[in-house]
Order: structure tokens, then sequence, then C-alpha cells
């Protein structure tokens, strides 16, 4: 606005010396008429020019939440996504004209298969023909002209945890892409509580919410009823291999894992503390050591990362220790103490729960 004022003196000034020039000669008068219009003119524009060239800054950016549905449509593998060869699937590998090196293997915990004259080779989290391109030109080595075909006899990694308010917990293997909606039918859920008074148990539903875990900093919540009502075919979103499962519930629930004499879900009440339910499951066992390491997996919210604590066991027996504050969908963990923690299946306790599937949670040393 200033410079706009300053040009506008400048040629109100230049307007009255042009002026008193055309009381002098009537020749001149409509060429100072005319030329008096344009200096009049020039501030507008002067000021529209600057305008243009200085325009207003824009608005600050609107910090907008990410939409829900669009979370979950990017938490959603692909579909039609190649399978991948995973430890403990039982597989075939076929030379075609060398019969001799056709047979039956499973691929180990490494996630390897052994060959004669080749040796070890790791095939997991190869599609079919990755693997088979792979062994077949390590092969190739030692014959030439082979081809290698590989199929699958029988799917065993394909799993999904299924843990919560349900009627069946424990792991589900799939021989093709797992779906949400599979998952929580064939583990059932667990009917409602009846309120005080009632002739008993309600019919169990759909439930209202699922949390579902993916490797150990990812969780995304699915309000599943809601979805249904909906018609949204997110709500039955096809799942990863290893991924976690957790139907929440009215009542709720907290699982304790690892370690421990009794693992399963325990009831979450408003006082309840870390050591009661571990209390609860008969405490740590032998294997766990002296002063294990307790690996809480802390609920995310709607979007965003779960948090992971570790808390030693000795500091829940100090006088004035401190406690966590809990929430339904919460994971405990008791991790076995020495080497041997890296290498231990939950199988050796629960026979519903094994580390394979456990382990994309935990992210084990």
């Amino acid at each position: 606005m200033q410079r706009c004022n300053s040009v506008w003196s400048y040629e109100v000034f230049g307007t009255m010396g042009l002026v008193t020039r055309t009381r002098r000669s009537n020749a001149v008068n409509i060429q100072s008429s005319l030329f008096l219009a344009a200096i009049f003119l020039l501030p507008v524009f002067t000021c529209h020019s600057q305008a243009l060239t200085n325009p207003a800054a824009p608005p600050p950016p609107i910090d907008l939440k990410p939409n829900p549905l669009a979370t979950l449509s990017a938490f959603e593998p692909p579909a039609n996504q190649p399978y991948e060869l995973g430890r403990g699937d039982e597989i075939t590998v076929e030379a075609i004209g060398r019969p001799e090196l056709t047979a039956k293997h499973v691929i180990g915990p490494d996630g390897e298969i052994t060959l004669p004259l080749v040796g070890s080779i790791k095939i997991a989290d190869k599609t079919r023909e990755e693997a088979a391109a792979q062994i077949q030109t390590a092969l190739s080595a030692y014959y030439s002209g082979v081809t290698i075909a590989i199929a699958v006899d029988r799917y065993t990694s394909n799993q999904i945890l299924l843990l919560g308010a349900v009627q069946h917990p424990g792991v589900m293997t799939f021989d093709k892409t797992p779906t949400l909606l599979e998952v929580v039918s064939r583990g059932g859920v667990q009917p409602d509580t009846p309120s005080t008074g009632g002739a008993g148990p309600k019919p169990a539903g759909v439930p209202e919410e699922c949390l579902i875990y993916r490797g150990s900093e990812t969780m995304v919540t699915v309000e599943l009823k809601a979805l249904l009502d909906e018609g949204s075919p997110l709500a039955n979103m096809r799942l990863k291999r290893d991924d976690v499962v957790y139907v929440t519930g009215r009542t709720k629930y907290v699982s304790v894992l690892g370690q421990v004499t009794h693992p399963g879900n325990l009831q979450l009440e408003n006082t309840s503390t870390l050591a009661d339910l571990l209390a609860q499951v008969g405490g740590p066992t032998e294997k766990a050591g002296r002063n294990p390491d307790i690996q809480i997996i802390h609920r995310a919210g709607t979007h965003g990362s779960t948090r992971t604590q570790t808390v030693p066991f000795n500091t829940l027996l100090a006088r004035n220790s401190f406690d966590l504050s809990l929430q339904s969908g919460d994971i405990i963990f008791v991790k076995e103490s020495g080497f041997n923690g890296a290498a231990y299946t939950l199988e050796k306790i629960a026979p519903l729960i094994n580390l394979f599937t456990v382990a994309a949670v935990l992210d084990q040393e």
C-alpha cells in the first residue's frame, strides 16, 4: 500500500503541472486531457501489477488425519499375489529328464532345503517359479539341460494366529490367501455375557472390532460390524502370512504367552496389574530364568504403530516398582533366557500356539 500511495502522489503533481500548461494553449487541450486521463489511470494499473507480482500468501495446509478406509486398503495385500514358499511347507522338486534328482523336501526353519551335490539352498519367501530358477541355476554346474519344477504338496507355513474373544483361539493354516471373515468364523465368536437378571448368554454375533498385528510395529483396527453393515469389501480383507488377529469383545482381554505355566487369554479388569496377570498364569517357568525379560506389545490406535516395552521381571518385585497401563488387545510375552530364547517354540507349552507365527509380532533378538 505504501508503494501505491507514493506513485499516486508523484503522478498527481505531474498532472497539476500539465493542467497549468493546458491553460496556456487551447491547441494542446485535447492532448493534455488524454494525457491527464492516462496519468490518473496509471496508479490503478501500478497497484494491479503489484498485486499480481506479490500475491497474498496461501493459507497454511490443513493437517488431516488419514482416512481409515484408505489405511485398510493400503494394509491389504494385492489380490492374486503369487504364493511364496514358507518354512514347513512340503514340496516336490521335479527335475525333468533327471528322475534321480526328483525328490520331496520339507523347507526347514532356516528356510532351506538340501540337494545332492549342491548342498543347502534357501528358497523360503520365494515363489515357486523363483525357487525353481534358483535350483536350476545351482544344478546347471553339474548337469546340462536340466529343467526344474516345484509343486507344493502341503501348505503349513500360511498361518494366522487368532486371539481374543473367540471360542477356538490358536494357529490356523490355510492353503490359499486367508481372509478376515474366514479366520473369525473358524474361531467362533464368544457369546455376549448376559446382563444381570438375564436368562442366559446372548447369541454370538459379529464382533464390533478386530485388531490385526503385522510384524512388530504395525497394527490396524478394523471396525468389522460397521464395514459389514455398509457392505464394504474390506470387511473380508485379505491377510498375510503370520498376521495376528485379535478379536475384542465387551469383556476386555489380554494375551499372556511365552515361558509361563499356563499361557492364554486373561480377562482385564480396571485393577489388573502386570504382576497380577503373571500370577494368574502361574508365573514364569524355569526356562525363563531368574530375571526374564517381559515384552509388552501395546495396542496402537486406529492407525499407526504398536509400542513395545521390555520390563525386567525383578522390577515387578521391587517395593516401589512402577506398573504399566494395560488395555484390551495388549500381548504380554515372557522370553526364554539365554541363547535358546531365539529358537524357543511355544508349541512346547501350548499346542495351539507356535513361535513361527508369533515371531512376526515379537521381533526377536
